[in-house]
């Protein structure tokens, strides 16, 4: 039996018509061809259960939660709530105390930043990130930098896309305050060893915040078995609603964490001498939450661990085994990033057409791919290019569609040449 047998089993045992008939957008054509989604690294589309979950809120039990003692509100209280037990299941949480919502994985990250990071920062610390990090995982750290005088220490990666663990080691030391570190890169699809980074900055006393934006919707995460002190990630890469996140912190360092927005429902008692905040996690959600968008999310993810984070995962491998295939051997096509170990993104360059012109020819064949630079401009800089062009898999994607992309490319590589 070859090492890819047991993926290619296990990927065979979702039913990929039957989830593709779950989501309505997909089911149309784009310039006269049939749609064929693969961005899913910028955003996942949203299967019926997601549209109707946030559609029944509104339609049956909206109301502003934790407030009202009336019916509505105590219903829109309950399932808002509910969702947190949700999260604690799919990342296997000790606790849904532990479970912060946010507006996304950036939100997560600037929470850390400003409410655990900054109080404890000072001028000649060090913040640890690697170089393929996303802008949501650079500028944070480089505002708090900015106003402290700490020092940002960047780990760079290898021409394949990996980071070195003998360097990371090397740079983490007694003036480390944090090492943060994205899980799979959105621009090169590289899996990271966090767990292996988390050993080595426990060594050193050194928290970690690990950005699961990219992770999250493509394999199973146990922030238990990683060990990590805080994960972040976006409800629309699950296949939910925009402008709702996560943070998942251990309680102890929440506790020790002040507020960072301050407004409603994050008090015990206000006084116009002094307030008192509440526990965590409602300490840090001051005001009227994105409610219907909460429990959107908890229903997108209700539906991935419905279909087995193990199976999504194997079936994704899958089809960026057979992308890589055919594209690794297309004249005048350059993969970049060639990790080991990958998760849903085959991003690429052409000799002859610029990623836009990629971008532009492919959607005139319904195919959605992301062209540019992923908000990851300085793993741009490190291959220098100004862009790539990226697609990237969800769980309702399919081999005739990566057949439709490789064909599609190639139409790319005959005008250009």
């Amino acid at each position: 039996m070859s090492q890819l047998d047991p993926v290619v089993n296990m990927a065979s045992a979702l039913d990929v018509e039957a989830i593709r008939a779950q989501f309505p957008i997909l089911h149309q054509e784009i310039n006269g061809k049939p749609l064929v989604y693969l961005d899913n690294g910028a955003t996942a589309q949203k299967p019926d259960v997601v549209i109707d979950a946030e559609s029944n809120c509104y339609r049956r039990y909206y109301a502003n939660i934790h407030r009202g003692v009336h019916e509505l509100s105590q219903r829109s209280t309950t399932a808002f709530e509910a969702v947190r037990g949700t999260v604690k299941r799919f990342l296997n949480a000790p606790s849904e105390d532990e479970v912060v919502f946010t507006r996304g994985t950036t939100e997560g990250i600037n929470l850390v930043a400003n409410s655990f990071l900054r109080p404890r920062l000072k001028a000649g610390d060090e913040i640890l990130i690697t170089g393929m990090e996303h802008h949501s995982n650079i500028v944070p750290w480089q505002l708090l930098c900015d106003a402290t005088g700490a020092k940002l220490v960047v780990v760079p990666f290898s021409d394949a896309g990996e980071l070195d663990l003998d360097d990371v080691a090397s740079r983490i030391n007694e003036r480390t305050r944090l090492v943060s570190v994205i899980h799979v890169s959105n621009a090169l699809g590289t899996i990271n060893p966090v767990g292996e980074i988390v050993e080595l900055a426990h060594a050193r006393d050194v928290p970690v915040l690990v950005d699961g934006a990219q992770s999250a919707p493509h394999m199973p995460v146990d922030v238990q078995a990683l060990g990590c002190d805080f994960f972040v990630f976006s409800g629309h890469k699950t296949y939910g609603p925009s402008g709702v996140g996560v943070l998942w912190g251990r309680y102890d360092l929440l506790a020790a964490m002040p507020p960072w927005h301050g407004g409603g429902d994050m008090i015990k008692t206000v006084t116009f001498e002094r307030s008192e905040f509440a526990e965590p996690p409602q300490r840090f959600e001051a005001g009227t939450p994105n409610i219907a968008g909460v429990i959107g999310m908890g229903a997108g993810i209700e539906w991935l661990m419905g279909l087995g984070l193990d199976k999504v995962a194997a079936h994704e491998a899958d089809l960026l085994a057979y992308a890589h295939e055919q594209v690794s051997v297309m004249e005048g096509v350059r993969i970049i990033g060639n990790a080991r170990r990958k998760a849903a993104a085959l991003s690429f360059v052409m000799d002859e057409a610029h990623p836009h012109d990629i971008g532009t020819i492919l959607d005139n064949d319904g195919v959605a791919i992301r062209s540019g630079h992923h908000c990851a401009q300085p793993v741009m800089q490190r291959y220098g290019v100004p862009a790539t062009a990226r697609a990237s898999f969800g769980v309702y994607n399919t081999r005739a569609e990566v057949d439709q992309l490789v064909a599609s490319i190639d139409k790319v590589r005959r005008l250009f040449a």
